[in-house]
């Protein structure tokens, strides 16, 4: 059963060539890694847009899920270093689904937007059959900006340092603490459970990448989502026409990330990491980078460099070995995932 997005092989054998009318105004098209589209719209701007599905996660708040659906939205404009300005969604949800909870989505949507300064602009709500929880069809995300002023995930330069915020896996140890907690209950201790599940708010890099930016000499950025940090440094090492090594010793590595993913069986490094950014940067820059992150309380650490021999796609793992970087076939979160969700609904 396939289950997540789709596989390099398939989207460059098979998506890429069927990508309707061609038009020299689209700087940035869709690429393997690269988070947002380009559009030269004249007079020296451009428009920056994205757009993700959302689902909710069961045992969480419907409060927390209006929020994931405009960061995780907002951080693909993000880490083109763009303010996102402007959103539409596509809210679809069971027709059993009660007024509070439409309310209470909603205004969580409504809220979280506020909180990031993004304009509600359009979208489509309603309710149909076929759906087990409210879904977000679509969030698209999009803002304006000068035609020199954003950076893609295939800008990295040989000899750039290699940045990740956070550490890795950061949205697996979240969503598996709270979907599968009872299962961690009296192996750890509370308090660091609770850490975990508390990772679920840092589902985000809208804050890291404008910050990282601002402090010049970035790039490229990117959001390791699906393939964790390991297919995140592939796809930026792919698009930019590089190589990278890369060292696990050298990750911040948050305890809770460790016994979350220890506890299912889950490698680290390849699993889903939606709040964990990748970015590249000058190497005369990346001081000044990492204390403005570090002024915002966002922790990052130097992790690699890349270079010029594009065969060297590599990481030194913390046991020593060396591994050759990929996407993988299967994130290793999604079964972890799903057989959370059947130990809640058994039928």
């Amino acid at each position: 059963m396939k289950i997540g997005k789709i596989d390099h092989k398939t989207f460059s054998r098979f998506l890429v060539s069927r990508l309707g009318r061609l038009d020299e105004s689209v700087i940035v098209p869709p690429m393997t890694g690269v988070d947002a589209t380009v559009i030269d719209i004249g007079k020296g701007q451009v428009l920056v847009a994205a757009e993700d599905p959302i689902f909710s996660i069961p045992g969480q708040s419907l409060e927390m899920f209006g929020w994931y659906t405009v960061h995780i939205g907002a951080s693909d404009v993000a880490v083109m270093g763009v303010k996102p300005q402007y959103m539409t969604y596509t809210l679809l949800m069971p027709p059993e689904t009660s007024d509070k909870d439409f309310e209470t989505i909603v205004d969580s949507i409504h809220q979280t937007a506020l909180d990031l300064d993004i304009a509600i602009v359009g979208g489509h709500t309603g309710y149909y059959p076929g759906f087990a929880s409210p879904t977000i069809g679509g969030i698209t995300v999009f803002a304006v900006t000068g035609k020199n002023k954003f950076v893609t995930p295939a800008g990295i330069k040989p000899g750039d340092d290699i940045i990740l915020t956070k550490g890795p896996a950061i949205e697996t140890a979240g969503l598996l603490a709270v979907l599968r907690e009872k299962e961690l209950i009296g192996k750890f201790p509370q308090g660091m459970i609770e850490k975990a599940k508390g990772l679920c708010k840092k589902m985000t890099v809208v804050e890291d990448a404008l910050t990282a930016f601002k402090a010049g000499g970035v790039t490229a950025m990117h959001d390791a989502t699906e393939g964790g940090v390991g297919g995140g440094l592939f796809e930026m090492a792919y698009a930019s026409g590089v190589g990278v090594e890369a060292d696990e010793n050298m990750f911040l590595f948050p305890e809770e990330v460790r016994i979350v993913c220890e506890a299912f069986k889950i490698d680290p490094l390849f699993s889903i990491a939606e709040g964990s950014l990748l970015l590249s940067a000058d190497v005369s820059r990346s001081s000044g980078i990492l204390l403005a992150l570090k002024d915002k309380g966002i922790p990052a650490s130097i992790i690699g460099k890349a270079v010029k021999d594009t065969d060297k796609k590599m990481i030194r793992r913390r046991d020593g070995t060396i591994l050759e970087l990929e996407i993988p076939e299967q994130d290793p979160f999604w079964p972890a995932f799903f057989q959370g969700v059947e130990k809640l609904d058994p039928k």
